[in-house]
């Protein structure tokens, strides 16, 4: 019997290239209701036809089936799965082992994402990311910085010591040819003047997060090209009576995306219904998934402090949330569950909310022809069952 490790490396790589995926119900990520027997053609990783399925053929050979059929999961924050943490392990191979950990919950696409560190670190994860863009490895779509630019008086779990106030070498290097998506979590009210403009000028997806931004500072970040916030409600100023904060801001623009966590520790359901409500069609599905998803670990290391799960909930020894421990087809499950929110639309926000977010919407976030063959297969009880990454398969093995 081989060993874990061993699986592991050998499933970093597809099983075979269908040419037809069959979905009993089919959410195509723009219709709120489903299609029922649906074949999806593929040819050269692109979707070249959707269509009602002839009698029998779901059983044709080469056919790969599944009872739920959604536009590929995309995950835009996720800081680690497979007992790899992004930041201890700045490899191409680091990354195909977290896409490989994210697949098992559905996830067909991740921007791997690099928390705060010190200095210049996150220019070594830059550069990672744009070999593993260039080698066209299965899942990667870009990068995700979370820092160091955020604000001290909400660091969250990051290292408060590392936070700073972005320069001009920054921006030189954030702004340098990226062949994919860069989102980049600022504290809005810490940037120096022009640099949002710069940032986004040059095709940086910039997020507020970790901000303690008055509602003012938001608008016009707003006005600069500010895409969206950072897992809302969490590490940033709250809505209240007379100042509505980063919280209020959000949930009042009519543009702006939003990563938000469904695991029931992070956001009192009462205030994900109200962000549905506000934002149904910008408000995105993250994980925030650190080593333990997909992994064997149950405890790690995280600037000095040791991080352990415990109930579902990673929390330092102040019982400080430290990253989640959730799976996308989880995330979609308890949206279902705790929010009431139709399963078309809990699937976009998967899906299409998050490709539009990150510019990526006119060729992901839809099962339509002439788009990306990129799907999330799943069971009756929305379980993953398999991922369709540019027309290759990955089988769930968890």
């Amino acid at each position: 019997m081989s060993t874990r490790k061993d699986q592991i490396v050998h499933s970093t790589s597809s099983t075979k290239s269908p040419t037809k995926i069959f979905a009993r119900r089919l959410f195509d990520g723009t219709n709120d209701s489903h299609l029922e027997n649906q074949i999806i053609e593929i040819r050269q990783g692109k979707i070249v036809d959707v269509r009602s399925s002839e009698p029998g053929e779901e059983n044709s050979a080469g056919v790969i089936s599944a009872d739920i059929v959604a536009p590929g999961f995309i995950d835009i924050q996720i800081n680690g799965a497979n007992d790899i943490q992004f930041n201890d392990d700045v490899t191409v191979d680091a990354l195909a082992r977290m896409a490989y950990g994210a697949r098992q919950g559905g996830t067909a696409y991740i921007l791997p994402t690099f928390i705060t560190a010190q200095d210049m670190q996150y220019v070594k994860a830059i550069d990672t990311v744009k070999v593993a863009l260039r080698n066209k490895l299965p899942g990667i779509l870009g990068l995700h910085l979370e820092g160091p630019f955020l604000s001290r008086e909400r660091p969250g779990i990051h290292e408060k010591s590392c936070i700073r106030v972005m320069n001009d070498t920054d921006i030189a290097h954030l702004t340098e040819p990226f062949d994919g998506a860069l989102l980049v979590t600022v504290a809005p009210e810490t940037l120096p003047s022009k640099a949002l403009n710069t940032l986004v000028d040059a095709g940086v997806m910039v997020f507020a997060g970790h901000s303690d931004a008055s509602s003012d500072v938001m608008q016009q970040a707003e006005e600069n090209g500010l895409r969206g916030t950072t897992h809302l409600f969490n590490a940033m100023s709250q809505l209240t009576v007379r100042e509505p904060g980063v919280v209020g801001a959000t949930l009042s623009s009519d543009s702006l995306y939003a990563g938000i966590i469904a695991d029931g520790h992070h956001v009192n359901w009462m205030n994900i219904k109200i962000a549905v409500k506000q934002m149904s069609k910008r408000l995105c599905l993250v994980t925030d998934a650190m080593l333990t998803l997909a992994g064997a670990r149950q405890e790690f290391t995280l600037h000095g402090e040791t991080i352990r799960l415990r109930n579902g909930r990673l929390t330092n020894a102040e019982d400080r949330l430290a990253g989640a421990h959730v799976a996308m087809d989880q995330s979609v499950r308890n949206m279902v569950k705790n929010t009431d929110v139709p399963l078309s639309q809990a699937l976009r926000m998967a899906s299409r909310n998050p490709a539009e977010a990150i510019g990526y919407g006119h060729e992901l976030g839809q099962v339509k022809r002439g788009f990306r063959a990129s799907l999330s297969l799943l069971t009756e009880d929305l379980h993953a069952s398999g991922v369709v990454v540019d027309g290759e398969y990955f089988e769930q093995v968890i």
